[in-house]
């Protein structure tokens, strides 16, 4: 295997988004701070339920 091939593998594979969101399914725009693992549309959704302040 050549080196160039090897980091285009090692390249696909970091980029690959792994997690989802819980309530949507969302791979994109994940807020994953404290575990949350929400995309930011729904996490704007149900910030305050979960005892988040908006300060401006």
């Amino acid at each position: 295997m050549t080196e160039s091939t090897e980091t285009g593998e090692k390249a696909a594979k970091r980029t690959e988004q792994l997690r989802t969101c819980k309530r949507c399914g969302r791979k994109q725009g994940l807020v994953g701070k404290y575990d949350i693992w929400l995309c930011r549309q729904c996490f704007r959704e149900v910030a305050r339920d979960m005892g988040f302040k908006k300060y401006r």
